[in-house]
Protein backbone atom coordinates (compact mmCIF):
# COMPACT_ATOMS: atom_id res chain seq x y z
CA UNK A 1 0.00 0.00 0.00
CA UNK A 2 1.26 3.52 -0.71
CA UNK A 3 1.35 6.41 1.64
CA UNK A 4 -2.13 7.69 0.52
CA UNK A 5 -3.47 4.36 1.59
CA UNK A 6 -2.64 4.34 4.32
CA UNK A 7 -3.74 7.87 5.16
CA UNK A 8 -7.13 6.60 3.74
CA UNK A 9 -7.87 3.56 5.65
CA UNK A 10 -6.67 5.48 8.93
CA UNK A 11 -9.25 8.26 7.76
CA UNK A 12 -11.62 5.66 7.23
CA UNK A 13 -11.81 3.98 10.41
CA UNK A 14 -13.01 7.67 12.17
CA UNK A 15 -14.75 9.86 9.44
CA UNK A 16 -17.28 8.09 6.78
CA UNK A 17 -15.19 7.16 3.64
CA UNK A 18 -12.17 8.95 5.22
CA UNK A 19 -13.47 12.58 4.08
CA UNK A 20 -15.12 15.49 5.36
CA UNK A 21 -17.33 15.81 1.99
CA UNK A 22 -17.73 12.75 -0.42
CA UNK A 23 -16.50 14.11 -3.76
CA UNK A 24 -13.05 13.93 -2.15
CA UNK A 25 -13.22 10.48 -1.33
CA UNK A 26 -12.54 9.87 -5.28
CA UNK A 27 -15.48 7.57 -5.47
CA UNK A 28 -16.28 9.64 -8.93
CA UNK A 29 -13.25 8.50 -10.69
CA UNK A 30 -11.83 5.60 -8.38
CA UNK A 31 -8.49 5.00 -6.30
CA UNK A 32 -7.00 6.98 -3.39
CA UNK A 33 -7.25 10.72 -2.92
CA UNK A 34 -4.43 12.98 -2.45
CA UNK A 35 -4.30 13.94 0.76
CA UNK A 36 -2.97 17.68 1.13
CA UNK A 37 -0.34 19.00 3.06
CA UNK A 38 -0.12 22.97 1.51
CA UNK A 39 -0.21 24.66 -1.15
CA UNK A 40 0.62 27.90 -3.06
CA UNK A 41 -0.34 29.67 -6.38
CA UNK A 42 -1.56 27.38 -9.07
CA UNK A 43 0.02 23.80 -7.17
CA UNK A 44 -0.62 21.97 -3.93
CA UNK A 45 1.67 19.52 -1.89
CA UNK A 46 0.90 15.76 -1.46
CA UNK A 47 1.26 14.26 1.73
CA UNK A 48 3.87 12.08 -0.38
CA UNK A 49 6.19 15.20 -1.07
CA UNK A 50 4.72 15.74 -4.79
CA UNK A 51 3.64 18.54 -6.17
CA UNK A 52 0.26 18.95 -8.54
CA UNK A 53 -0.91 21.82 -10.95
CA UNK A 54 -4.43 22.36 -9.10
CA UNK A 55 -7.60 22.95 -10.68
CA UNK A 56 -9.84 22.05 -8.13
CA UNK A 57 -8.86 25.53 -5.99
CA UNK A 58 -11.58 24.15 -3.07
CA UNK A 59 -14.14 24.11 -5.83
CA UNK A 60 -13.92 27.89 -6.57
CA UNK A 61 -12.68 30.41 -4.21
CA UNK A 62 -9.18 30.55 -5.09
CA UNK A 63 -9.36 33.00 -8.02
CA UNK A 64 -6.18 34.35 -7.34
CA UNK A 65 -4.36 30.91 -6.39
CA UNK A 66 -3.98 29.26 -2.97
CA UNK A 67 -2.45 31.77 -0.51
CA UNK A 68 -2.62 35.19 -2.13
CA UNK A 69 -0.58 37.53 -0.36
CA UNK A 70 -3.58 40.39 0.46
CA UNK A 71 -5.96 37.96 1.81
CA UNK A 72 -3.63 36.38 3.85
CA UNK A 73 -2.44 39.34 5.54
CA UNK A 74 -5.75 40.85 5.92
CA UNK A 75 -6.43 37.32 8.10
CA UNK A 76 -3.52 37.85 9.85
CA UNK A 77 -4.51 41.44 10.91
CA UNK A 78 -7.92 40.12 11.34
CA UNK A 79 -6.95 37.29 13.98
CA UNK A 80 -4.68 39.61 15.88
CA UNK A 81 -7.90 41.47 17.55
CA UNK A 82 -10.09 37.82 17.85
CA UNK A 83 -11.41 34.57 15.88
CA UNK A 84 -14.54 35.36 16.82
CA UNK A 85 -16.83 37.78 18.46
CA UNK A 86 -20.83 36.53 18.65
CA UNK A 87 -21.41 40.32 17.99
CA UNK A 88 -21.58 43.03 15.29
CA UNK A 89 -18.57 44.40 13.27
CA UNK A 90 -17.71 47.36 11.27
CA UNK A 91 -15.86 44.91 8.77
CA UNK A 92 -19.27 43.18 8.49
CA UNK A 93 -20.66 46.22 7.21
CA UNK A 94 -18.54 46.96 4.43
CA UNK A 95 -19.02 43.23 3.45
CA UNK A 96 -22.60 43.88 3.15
CA UNK A 97 -21.63 47.08 1.35
CA UNK A 98 -19.38 45.99 -1.02
CA UNK A 99 -22.01 42.92 -2.23
CA UNK A 100 -24.42 45.27 -2.60
CA UNK A 101 -22.62 47.95 -4.56
CA UNK A 102 -21.83 45.56 -6.80
CA UNK A 103 -25.20 43.50 -7.72
CA UNK A 104 -28.07 45.64 -8.73
CA UNK A 105 -30.23 42.80 -6.90
CA UNK A 106 -29.15 43.23 -3.89
CA UNK A 107 -30.33 46.19 -1.71
CA UNK A 108 -29.45 43.77 1.54
CA UNK A 109 -27.63 40.90 2.35
CA UNK A 110 -27.18 38.15 5.38
CA UNK A 111 -23.84 36.78 6.10
CA UNK A 112 -23.90 33.31 6.96
CA UNK A 113 -21.58 30.00 6.70
CA UNK A 114 -22.13 27.86 3.88
CA UNK A 115 -23.47 27.86 0.76
CA UNK A 116 -26.44 25.43 1.95
CA UNK A 117 -27.25 27.34 4.80
CA UNK A 118 -27.58 30.52 2.31
CA UNK A 119 -29.51 28.66 0.20
CA UNK A 120 -31.90 26.94 2.10
CA UNK A 121 -32.42 30.48 4.34
CA UNK A 122 -33.18 32.00 0.56
CA UNK A 123 -35.91 29.46 0.31
CA UNK A 124 -37.75 29.75 4.12
CA UNK A 125 -38.13 33.53 2.67
CA UNK A 126 -39.69 32.82 -0.17
CA UNK A 127 -41.93 30.42 1.45
CA UNK A 128 -42.77 33.08 3.65
CA UNK A 129 -42.71 35.92 1.47
CA UNK A 130 -45.28 34.11 -1.48
CA UNK A 131 -47.29 31.76 1.11
CA UNK A 132 -46.11 29.02 -1.06
CA UNK A 133 -44.45 25.94 -0.33
CA UNK A 134 -43.30 24.91 -3.84
CA UNK A 135 -40.33 25.32 -5.35
CA UNK A 136 -38.82 24.28 -8.81
CA UNK A 137 -35.42 23.36 -9.07
CA UNK A 138 -33.72 22.66 -12.09
CA UNK A 139 -32.16 18.54 -12.92
CA UNK A 140 -28.22 18.58 -12.33
CA UNK A 141 -27.88 21.86 -10.45
CA UNK A 142 -26.83 21.52 -6.87
CA UNK A 143 -27.78 24.23 -3.86
CA UNK A 144 -26.28 22.55 -0.89
CA UNK A 145 -27.88 19.25 1.55
CA UNK A 146 -31.01 21.10 2.72
CA UNK A 147 -33.82 18.58 2.25
CA UNK A 148 -36.03 20.16 -0.68
CA UNK A 149 -32.81 20.17 -2.69
CA UNK A 150 -31.86 16.55 -2.70
CA UNK A 151 -33.54 15.52 -5.46
CA UNK A 152 -31.96 15.33 -9.25
CA UNK A 153 -29.06 16.75 -7.98
CA UNK A 154 -25.68 16.96 -9.46
CA UNK A 155 -22.64 17.38 -7.80
CA UNK A 156 -21.79 15.40 -4.82
CA UNK A 157 -24.90 13.22 -5.07
CA UNK A 158 -24.59 12.04 -8.90
CA UNK A 159 -20.63 11.63 -7.57
CA UNK A 160 -21.76 8.75 -5.95
CA UNK A 161 -24.86 7.46 -7.56
CA UNK A 162 -27.42 8.65 -5.69
CA UNK A 163 -29.68 11.62 -6.79
CA UNK A 164 -31.61 11.78 -3.89
CA UNK A 165 -30.61 10.82 0.02
CA UNK A 166 -32.07 8.21 2.50
CA UNK A 167 -33.44 10.23 5.71
CA UNK A 168 -35.48 13.21 3.56
CA UNK A 169 -38.72 13.02 4.40
CA UNK A 170 -41.22 12.15 1.12
CA UNK A 171 -43.34 15.12 2.40
CA UNK A 172 -40.42 17.11 1.87
CA UNK A 173 -39.70 16.73 -1.31
CA UNK A 174 -43.07 15.97 -2.48
CA UNK A 175 -42.66 20.10 -2.55
CA UNK A 176 -40.52 19.99 -4.89
CA UNK A 177 -40.75 20.13 -8.76
CA UNK A 178 -37.81 19.45 -11.09
CA UNK A 179 -37.63 20.25 -14.69
CA UNK A 180 -34.71 19.76 -17.31
CA UNK A 181 -32.13 22.39 -17.10
CA UNK A 182 -32.45 24.58 -20.50
CA UNK A 183 -35.58 22.97 -20.99
CA UNK A 184 -37.79 26.41 -20.81
CA UNK A 185 -40.92 24.33 -22.34
CA UNK A 186 -40.67 22.21 -19.44
CA UNK A 187 -40.77 24.67 -16.56
CA UNK A 188 -43.52 26.43 -18.24
CA UNK A 189 -45.38 23.19 -17.86
CA UNK A 190 -44.94 23.10 -14.38
CA UNK A 191 -46.05 26.66 -13.70
CA UNK A 192 -49.19 25.67 -15.84
CA UNK A 193 -50.05 22.92 -13.67
CA UNK A 194 -48.95 24.39 -10.19
CA UNK A 195 -48.04 28.07 -10.64
CA UNK A 196 -50.08 29.54 -8.26
CA UNK A 197 -48.63 26.58 -5.46
CA UNK A 198 -45.09 27.93 -6.32
CA UNK A 199 -42.58 30.27 -4.28
CA UNK A 200 -39.90 30.37 -6.13
CA UNK A 201 -37.84 28.84 -8.63
CA UNK A 202 -34.31 28.01 -8.10
CA UNK A 203 -31.21 27.44 -10.57
CA UNK A 204 -27.36 27.94 -11.00
CA UNK A 205 -27.57 30.35 -13.73
CA UNK A 206 -24.49 28.73 -14.94
CA UNK A 207 -24.60 25.19 -14.21
CA UNK A 208 -21.30 24.46 -12.38
CA UNK A 209 -22.57 21.26 -10.52
CA UNK A 210 -22.83 19.03 -13.27
CA UNK A 211 -19.89 19.91 -15.31
CA UNK A 212 -19.71 23.67 -16.35
CA UNK A 213 -23.35 23.56 -19.11
CA UNK A 214 -24.25 27.29 -19.78
CA UNK A 215 -27.58 28.70 -20.15
CA UNK A 216 -28.96 28.29 -23.66
CA UNK A 217 -29.62 32.10 -25.42
CA UNK A 218 -32.88 33.26 -23.92
CA UNK A 219 -33.38 30.25 -21.32
CA UNK A 220 -32.58 33.00 -17.91
CA UNK A 221 -34.61 35.67 -19.58
CA UNK A 222 -37.70 33.28 -20.08
CA UNK A 223 -37.18 32.06 -16.48
CA UNK A 224 -37.57 35.82 -15.36
CA UNK A 225 -40.56 36.07 -17.29
CA UNK A 226 -42.35 33.08 -16.13
CA UNK A 227 -41.97 33.47 -12.61
CA UNK A 228 -42.62 37.13 -12.75
CA UNK A 229 -46.15 36.13 -14.17
CA UNK A 230 -46.86 33.68 -11.83
CA UNK A 231 -45.73 35.82 -8.74
CA UNK A 232 -42.94 33.39 -7.75
CA UNK A 233 -39.70 34.02 -6.95
CA UNK A 234 -36.36 33.65 -9.13
CA UNK A 235 -33.54 32.77 -6.75
CA UNK A 236 -30.38 32.69 -8.36
CA UNK A 237 -27.47 30.57 -6.98
CA UNK A 238 -24.71 32.53 -7.35
CA UNK A 239 -22.46 30.39 -4.89
CA UNK A 240 -20.07 29.03 -7.62
CA UNK A 241 -20.65 32.05 -10.16
CA UNK A 242 -20.77 34.81 -8.04
CA UNK A 243 -17.75 36.79 -8.56
CA UNK A 244 -15.91 34.37 -10.30
CA UNK A 245 -17.31 34.95 -13.71
CA UNK A 246 -17.59 37.98 -13.38
CA UNK A 247 -17.84 41.44 -11.24
CA UNK A 248 -21.15 40.94 -9.61
CA UNK A 249 -21.66 37.31 -11.08
CA UNK A 250 -23.84 35.69 -13.44
CA UNK A 251 -26.41 37.86 -13.47
CA UNK A 252 -24.57 41.20 -14.74
CA UNK A 253 -22.97 39.01 -17.39
CA UNK A 254 -26.06 38.45 -18.82
CA UNK A 255 -28.30 41.09 -17.47
CA UNK A 256 -30.88 39.12 -15.72
CA UNK A 257 -32.28 40.12 -12.21
CA UNK A 258 -33.21 37.73 -9.78
CA UNK A 259 -35.07 38.14 -6.80
CA UNK A 260 -32.73 36.45 -4.58
CA UNK A 261 -29.26 35.57 -4.95
CA UNK A 262 -27.51 33.31 -2.54
CA UNK A 263 -23.04 33.72 -2.87
CA UNK A 264 -20.69 31.68 -1.39
CA UNK A 265 -17.29 30.67 -2.44
CA UNK A 266 -14.93 33.72 -3.61
CA UNK A 267 -16.45 35.99 -1.27
CA UNK A 268 -15.15 34.20 1.52
CA UNK A 269 -11.52 34.18 0.06
CA UNK A 270 -10.99 30.50 0.84
CA UNK A 271 -12.69 30.73 5.05
CA UNK A 272 -16.09 29.79 5.12
CA UNK A 273 -18.50 32.43 4.57
CA UNK A 274 -22.23 32.59 2.39
CA UNK A 275 -24.80 34.96 2.09
CA UNK A 276 -28.12 35.66 0.97
CA UNK A 277 -29.64 38.80 -0.92
CA UNK A 278 -32.27 40.71 -2.39
CA UNK A 279 -35.02 43.53 -2.31
CA UNK A 280 -35.00 45.47 0.56
CA UNK A 281 -38.79 44.35 1.22
CA UNK A 282 -37.98 40.59 1.08
CA UNK A 283 -34.63 40.98 3.14
CA UNK A 284 -36.86 43.04 6.09
CA UNK A 285 -38.57 39.92 6.44
CA UNK A 286 -35.81 38.21 8.41
CA UNK A 287 -35.78 38.40 12.36
CA UNK A 288 -34.60 40.35 13.59
CA UNK A 289 -36.45 42.84 11.26
CA UNK A 290 -39.16 40.86 10.45
CA UNK A 291 -40.65 37.20 11.47
CA UNK A 292 -38.50 34.94 9.18
CA UNK A 293 -35.90 33.46 11.86
CA UNK A 294 -32.45 32.42 10.69
CA UNK A 295 -29.43 32.97 12.78
CA UNK A 296 -26.02 31.57 12.98
CA UNK A 297 -23.37 32.02 16.13
CA UNK A 298 -20.47 32.09 14.05
CA UNK A 299 -22.13 33.83 10.98
CA UNK A 300 -20.18 36.56 9.32
CA UNK A 301 -16.97 35.40 11.09
CA UNK A 302 -14.17 38.32 11.52
CA UNK A 303 -11.41 36.03 9.67
CA UNK A 304 -13.74 34.81 6.92
CA UNK A 305 -15.24 38.54 6.61
CA UNK A 306 -11.44 39.92 6.67
CA UNK A 307 -10.51 37.10 4.05
CA UNK A 308 -13.69 38.06 1.60
CA UNK A 309 -13.22 41.77 1.63
CA UNK A 310 -9.69 41.95 0.76
CA UNK A 311 -10.29 39.39 -2.40
CA UNK A 312 -13.34 41.50 -3.35
CA UNK A 313 -11.30 44.65 -3.45
CA UNK A 314 -8.01 42.85 -5.34
CA UNK A 315 -10.41 41.53 -7.90
CA UNK A 316 -12.10 45.47 -8.14
CA UNK A 317 -8.45 46.59 -8.53
CA UNK A 318 -7.24 48.40 -11.66
CA UNK A 319 -10.50 48.01 -13.57
CA UNK A 320 -11.11 44.47 -12.80
CA UNK A 321 -7.64 43.17 -14.43
CA UNK A 322 -7.99 40.13 -12.57
CA UNK A 323 -10.87 39.14 -14.46
CA UNK A 324 -9.05 40.06 -17.93
CA UNK A 325 -5.76 37.33 -16.36
CA UNK A 326 -8.73 34.70 -15.79
CA UNK A 327 -10.03 34.96 -19.24
CA UNK A 328 -6.55 34.57 -20.90
CA UNK A 329 -6.07 31.55 -18.93
CA UNK A 330 -9.10 29.81 -19.45
CA UNK A 331 -9.33 30.95 -23.10
CA UNK A 332 -5.28 29.39 -23.17
CA UNK A 333 -6.03 26.01 -21.54
CA UNK A 334 -9.56 25.90 -23.41
CA UNK A 335 -7.78 26.02 -26.79
CA UNK A 336 -5.13 23.57 -25.73
CA UNK A 337 -7.56 21.16 -24.66
CA UNK A 338 -9.36 21.15 -27.50
CA UNK A 339 -6.04 20.87 -29.98
CA UNK A 340 -5.18 17.37 -28.30
CA UNK A 341 -8.02 16.08 -28.69
CA UNK A 342 -8.67 16.50 -32.26
CA UNK A 343 -5.53 15.75 -32.79
CA UNK A 344 -5.83 12.26 -31.32
CA UNK A 345 -9.62 12.25 -32.73
CA UNK A 346 -11.19 11.78 -29.63
CA UNK A 347 -14.75 13.20 -29.02
CA UNK A 348 -14.25 15.94 -26.35
CA UNK A 349 -16.50 18.90 -25.08
CA UNK A 350 -14.83 21.74 -24.01
CA UNK A 351 -17.14 24.24 -22.20
CA UNK A 352 -15.96 26.95 -20.62
CA UNK A 353 -17.21 29.99 -18.80
CA UNK A 354 -14.23 32.79 -17.66
CA UNK A 355 -12.22 30.91 -15.31
CA UNK A 356 -14.75 27.65 -15.42
CA UNK A 357 -14.52 24.71 -17.38
CA UNK A 358 -15.91 21.62 -18.11
CA UNK A 359 -14.74 18.61 -19.75
CA UNK A 360 -16.89 16.10 -21.44
CA UNK A 361 -15.97 13.23 -23.48
CA UNK A 362 -18.68 13.67 -25.84
CA UNK A 363 -19.89 14.65 -29.66
CA UNK A 364 -22.23 17.32 -29.27
CA UNK A 365 -21.91 20.07 -26.67
CA UNK A 366 -23.24 19.38 -23.35
CA UNK A 367 -27.24 21.25 -22.08
CA UNK A 368 -28.49 18.91 -19.48
CA UNK A 369 -28.03 16.22 -16.63
CA UNK A 370 -29.22 13.42 -18.99
CA UNK A 371 -26.20 14.41 -21.90
CA UNK A 372 -23.61 14.59 -19.17
CA UNK A 373 -24.92 11.44 -18.49
CA UNK A 374 -24.95 9.92 -22.07
CA UNK A 375 -20.77 11.43 -21.63
CA UNK A 376 -18.02 8.78 -21.81
CA UNK A 377 -17.81 8.78 -18.03
CA UNK A 378 -15.09 6.32 -18.40
CA UNK A 379 -12.84 7.77 -20.40
CA UNK A 380 -12.80 10.25 -18.12
CA UNK A 381 -11.60 8.35 -15.50
CA UNK A 382 -8.68 6.80 -17.17
CA UNK A 383 -7.87 10.24 -18.45
CA UNK A 384 -7.84 11.77 -14.74
CA UNK A 385 -5.55 9.03 -13.08
CA UNK A 386 -3.11 9.61 -16.11
CA UNK A 387 -3.25 13.11 -15.51
CA UNK A 388 -3.45 12.72 -11.98
CA UNK A 389 0.56 10.31 -12.41
CA UNK A 390 1.60 13.40 -14.58
CA UNK A 391 1.19 16.42 -11.60
CA UNK A 392 -2.27 17.50 -13.21
CA UNK A 393 -5.18 17.73 -10.25
CA UNK A 394 -8.16 17.75 -11.93
CA UNK A 395 -11.71 17.42 -9.68
CA UNK A 396 -12.33 14.40 -9.00
CA UNK A 397 -15.29 13.82 -10.76
CA UNK A 398 -16.96 14.29 -14.24
CA UNK A 399 -19.43 16.21 -12.61
CA UNK A 400 -17.25 18.71 -11.63
CA UNK A 401 -16.02 21.89 -13.31
CA UNK A 402 -12.71 22.88 -12.99
CA UNK A 403 -11.10 26.55 -12.00
CA UNK A 404 -8.46 28.18 -13.36
CA UNK A 405 -6.65 30.90 -10.50
CA UNK A 406 -4.73 33.79 -12.33
CA UNK A 407 -1.85 31.86 -10.47
CA UNK A 408 -2.24 29.42 -13.21
CA UNK A 409 0.61 31.05 -15.98
CA UNK A 410 1.90 30.04 -19.31
CA UNK A 411 4.10 27.36 -17.59
CA UNK A 412 1.37 25.68 -15.70
CA UNK A 413 -1.17 25.30 -18.26
CA UNK A 414 1.08 24.44 -20.93
CA UNK A 415 2.29 21.43 -18.91
CA UNK A 416 -1.56 20.83 -18.14
CA UNK A 417 -2.17 20.54 -21.84
CA UNK A 418 0.94 18.41 -22.82
CA UNK A 419 -0.17 16.05 -19.77
CA UNK A 420 -3.34 15.76 -21.04
CA UNK A 421 -2.12 15.21 -24.51
CA UNK A 422 -0.05 12.01 -23.47
CA UNK A 423 -3.10 11.20 -21.84
CA UNK A 424 -4.88 10.84 -24.83
CA UNK A 425 -2.59 9.46 -27.06
CA UNK A 426 -2.40 6.60 -24.65
CA UNK A 427 -6.36 6.63 -24.92
CA UNK A 428 -5.78 6.71 -28.68
CA UNK A 429 -3.67 3.80 -28.50
CA UNK A 430 -5.34 1.52 -26.69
Amino acid sequence: MSAMDDLLARASRVMPGGVSSPVRAFRGVGGTPVFVRGAHGAYLVGEDGREYVDYVGSYGPHVFGHRPRAVVEAIERALEQSTTYGAPTVAEVELAELLCSALPSLDMVRLVNSGTEATMSALRLARAATGRDRVVKLAGCYHGHADPFLVAAGSGAATIGVPSSPGVPPAVTAATLVAPYNDLAAVERLFHHHGDEIAALIVEPIAGNMGVVPPQPGYLEGLRALTARHRALLIFDEVMTGFRVAWGGAQTLFDVEPDLTTLGKVIGGGLPLAAYGGRRELMEQIAPAGPVYQAGTLSGNPLAVAAGTAQLRALAADGGAAYRILEANGARLEEGLRRAAARHRIPLQVQRQGSMVGLFFASRPVTCLAAVDASDRERFKRVFHRLLADGVHLPPSPYEALFVSTAHGEREIDHTVAAFDRALAAEAAA
